[in-house]
Formats: C-alpha cells, structure tokens, sequence
C-alpha cells in the first residue's frame, strides 16, 4: 500500500477502498451464513468488535442490513436475546442478483399462457435435475448424516446451507438463496424444492421459514422418524414438467 511522502499516512482513497473491501466481507458473511450479532462477526472476520460495529452502522444507515433479536428454538435462557443483523432486499440485491426481473417477466407469461399449474410444473421440472444429481450422494449416505450430506449439495450450488440436530430430528438451514425474489411471487418454487427434499430424506419435512417470505433464512424442519415417500420415477418428472 502507497502511503504520503509527506504524513508517512495511507491516502484517504486507499483508507476509503479498504473500508469498502472490509465492510463488504461483513455483508458476505451474512449472506453467507445467515443472520449474525457482532461478535460472531468479528471472531468469524478476525476483526475486532469495535471494527465490525462501525462497518454494521454503515450498512444500517445504507439500509443494506437490519437487526433484530435472535430467533431462539427451544428453551429460551435468561436475559434478552442477542441482536443480530441479516441482510436487507437492498442489500441482496447488491449481490449481482440483476437476473431476477427477467425470471419473473418469463414466469409471468408462463402463469398468462397456462396458468398456476403451468408455473407449478415448471417449478418441479427446474429442481428434477437437481433431485437426480443429489439422490445418488443421499443414498450412499447413513441415516444420520443424510441432512449434512444434503446441506454440504446444496452449500455447493450456492445455497450457504447447513445442518443442525433440533430435538428428535434435525433442521436444514439455507443462508442464501439466488431466486428468493422470484420466489416471493411465484412459491410454487420454494414448494417444488421441498417437496424433492421430502423425498430425498424419505421424510415429510416442513418449511418453517423463508426467505422470499422475509425471514433471514430457508429453514425446513426433518423429523426423526422415516416417512414413506415414494421418489418421483423419470417418467412421472417428465410427464409433470410438460
């Protein structure tokens, strides 16, 4: 980095574009993993506390993020819950998410031309070659692992996805997802997607959260104990995706 032969100091453009790049990997480690409080961020960026916090002003008052208190599952412990801070619409779309308005203007004529069912169909034929692609790692998968098998798929197609153990089963945590605002009009997508993990995991899962909905994150509850659903045979997907 070039400093002033005069002052020894960084140019206040050079300062200006490092604060830029840093408060940048803030907004991506939200993204990415999903809503966090300041010192999650400031340990996961290797940043100090009082750092982080003035990035997480700047992108308040951009209104790139916002914060709220954290979402407890289960027994809540004493005191009041943590804020964390999760990403905005605004914010979202700062992530080169520009392909967004055609998706919808195309879904649009879809539902125009053959209705709901239409748009539903396309839903289902969009996920059938994701649905291939991952039951062949589930099945080689063990009981226990196959929610982590697939949120290690999904972390790889951009979902930011994670697992975790809630009660008796499990809950499948997705960060990111890159049709949220087309989803927001059209669910029939989010619908489609969880109807292929149900029968990926062989379990009726539930969609408790989303983020076309505006929560910050896709989160889908897995029971413990096995359901009976039976997976979509390649005739069935293609006679549904006409």
């Amino acid at each position: 980095m070039k400093t002033s032969a005069t002052t020894g100091k960084a140019p206040a453009g050079a300062s200006a574009a490092r604060d830029e790049s840093t408060r940048d990997r803030v907004a991506r480690s939200i993204l990415t993993n999903g809503p966090s409080s300041a010192a999650v961020l400031a340990e996961r960026l290797e940043l100090t506390p009082a750092a982080v916090r003035r990035h997480l002003d700047h992108l308040l008052d951009e209104g790139l993020v916002i914060a709220r208190e954290e979402r407890v599952y289960g027994p809540r412990g004493r005191g009041r819950p943590a804020k964390v801070f999760c990403l905005t619409d605004t914010g979202r779309h700062a992530f080169h998410q520009a392909y967004d308005d055609l998706a919808a203007t195309a879904l649009h004529f879809i539902a125009e031309s053959g209705g709901e069912e239409a748009v539903a169909a396309f839903a289902r034929r969009r996920v059938a070659e994701v649905e291939v692609r991952y039951r062949e790692l589930l099945e080689a998968a063990p009981e226990a692992e196959k929610a982590e098998v697939l949120a290690r798929a999904l972390s790889a197609d951009g979902f930011a996805a994670s697992a975790m153990t809630a009660g008796t089963g499990a809950q499948l945590c997705q960060h990111h997802c890159p049709v949220a605002h087309v989803a927001e009009q059209f669910p029939q997508l989010c619908e489609a997607e969880t109807e292929v993990f149900a029968r990926l995991l062989g379990k009726h899962v539930q969609r408790l959260a989303t983020i076309a909905h505006g929560d910050g994150v896709c989160t889908t509850h897995i029971p413990g104990a096995p359901a009976s659903v039976a997976p979509v045979s390649d005739g069935e997907s293609a006679r549904t995706a006409r």
